[in-house]
């Protein structure tokens, strides 16, 4: 693997682990112990408001508060608390949240004023994602996977003072639900963790309902207090990006050559499972797949990660015996997960933890993947863009293409900003050792340690190029070929990207472009 020079300390973060190649787990980890405070018997845990939960559970300077993100851009509770907060005069608090959306700007004036000045989490979007870039968090923001997030909270490398769950529906005694509810989201898979291992738990919701509630994702021994807010968030927002598959005739080439791909591998028989992005043409390809298994008679296994109605409609068709769901990502899904026993709720730990008892994308046969740009060595970055500013994170992408037998990158080969495949990515999200194939409108080239894969491709009438030749046709698609300037080795270090076992794979520099 290339990957940029590290940096051996970085002021706010530490000292780096650099990322060396992927490793086995080690034989034996330890999990942080739980601070419990026991409930009282016969009280409820009904608090007037989120003033209330910041007093009795003495949130005060340098607290670390986590959040979830299953109504993504409709999210309002990390806004509400984060008011509260700065009404307060506090200062140094760290922000561990799975990740953040456009909907979340207001944090931009709590980091500069400095009521915020720590930063965790998976993916960043919109508003806060320039502020991180143009340096405006005191120290590094630091990227994680899905799954490394909830391996570093339950080691308690990253320690949780107070998690505030939003809460679609909750009862007095702190049973939750992402099933019902106005603002039903679907499962509640990172706030699991999160509950799990946070010193406090505090739900916010705005549907309370009579004790005991009915489905619970989140139980009531996980809970310390129940808050009441006039709302929680707006649903329609979990449908932020794209949900539906592609219409573009280039992007449903690159569906199509996918579905091939996954049919020619040999993993397209009984048993199979998938996990699919919510992009259009991740999407379009699970389409093609779909007609694949129907004509071949296939009963895959499972389907699996963020899911749409698209995977739903695999579901009930027979084609999977059953989903599990770390998050929805439109409401057909949060229905399916209502309303179908089939469709189950998993953790992020479940998802994507590499420390654990065994992690669900281990079971992976094939797994499709995005990339804002890929190089040579089939590094991939979906962190930042071009313009060394950060644009997303890795979520679950660093996991999934570690544990699927075929990790897919589908690709255009090039964008306005220029050609996608490159000499070297700006940013290392997902080593290349991890990445199988990389499809795109014209060529699919395989890595060179799968050269029975290559073979099967080849047989299969796919037209199998190297990565270098990707590159000069990317070259010779993209309006502009020119290379884009790389930020100054010594401009400060604004961004820590973290591999899935907290080793680093690069760094993001403070970019003024």
């Amino acid at each position: 693997m290339s990957t940029h020079s590290l940096p051996a300390f970085v002021e706010g973060y530490g000292a780096i682990r650099p990322f060396t190649g992927v490793q086995p787990a080690p034989d034996l980890v330890f999990r942080s112990s739980t601070r419990v405070h026991p409930a009282v018997s016969g009280r409820d845990k009904l608090l007037r408001d989120i003033e209330a939960a910041f007093d009795v559970c003495k949130i005060g300077d340098g607290a670390t508060l986590s959040f979830h993100h299953h109504l993504r851009n409709g999210d309002q509770v990390l806004n509400q608390v984060l008011a509260v907060a700065a009404r307060r005069g506090l200062r140094g608090l760290r922000v561990a949240a799975s990740s953040l959306f456009p909907v979340h700007a207001p944090l931009v004036e709590h980091m500069r004023t400095g009521v915020v000045t720590r930063i965790s989490t998976a993916y960043a979007s919109g508003p806060v994602a320039e502020a991180l870039s143009g340096g405006e968090l005191a120290t590094p923001v630091v990227m994680t996977t899905h799954g490394g997030r909830a391996r570093a909270i339950e080691s308690g490398e990253l320690h949780i003072d107070v998690a505030f769950v939003a809460a679609p529906a909750a009862d007095r005694y702190g049973n939750v639900s992402g099933a019902v509810g106005r603002a039903a989201c679907g499962p509640l898979g990172y706030a699991m963790v999160d509950a799990l291992y946070a010193d406090r738990v505090v739900a916010l919701t705005d549907n309370l309902c009579p004790h005991p509630l009915c489905p619970i994702d989140i139980a009531q021994d996980k809970v310390d207090f129940v808050v009441c807010v006039d709302s929680i968030g707006d649903p329609t927002g979990i449908l932020s990006g794209t949900t539906r598959p592609t219409t573009d005739p280039v992007g449903l080439r690159i569906a199509e050559t996918a579905s091939r791909v996954i049919a020619a591998s040999g993993l397209l028989c009984d048993g199979f499972s998938l996990q699919t992005g919510a992009g259009g043409v991740s999407i379009a390809t699970s389409m093609y797949v779909k007609a694949a298994m129907a004509e071949r008679r296939v009963q895959g296994s499972f389907s699996a990660g963020g899911v749409t109605g698209y995977l739903v409609d695999m579901l009930e068709a027979g084609l999977f015996r059953t989903i599990f769901d770390v998050q929805c990502f439109d409401l057909r899904a949060v229905e399916s997960y209502r309303n179908d026993p089939r469709h189950q709720a998993m953790s992020a730990s479940l998802y994507a933890n590499p420390h654990t008892r065994g992690a669900l994308v281990d079971q992976l046969d094939a797994m499709l993947l995005g990339a804002a740009e890929i190089d040579l060595d089939f590094n991939v970055n979906v962190t930042t863009g071009s313009d060394g500013r950060i644009l997303g994170g890795s979520g679950g992408h660093a996991d999934t293409a570690a544990g699927a037998k075929l990790a897919i990158v589908t690709t255009r080969l090039a964008a306005s900003s220029g050609p996608k495949i490159v000499d070297r990515v700006r940013c290392v999200t997902t080593p290349g050792e991890t990445i199988d194939v990389v499809v795109t409108e014209n060529g699919v080239a395989v890595h060179p340690g799968r050269a029975e894969l290559r073979e099967q491709l080849l047989s299969a009438g796919l037209d199998v190029i190297t990565i270098d030749q990707l590159r000069a046709r990317a070259v010779g698609a993209s309006r502009d070929a020119t290379l884009h300037a790389r930020p100054l080795e010594d401009a400060r270090v604004v961004g820590v990207v973290e591999y899935r076992d907290g080793r680093v794979t690069d760094v993001i520099r403070q970019s003024t472009a």
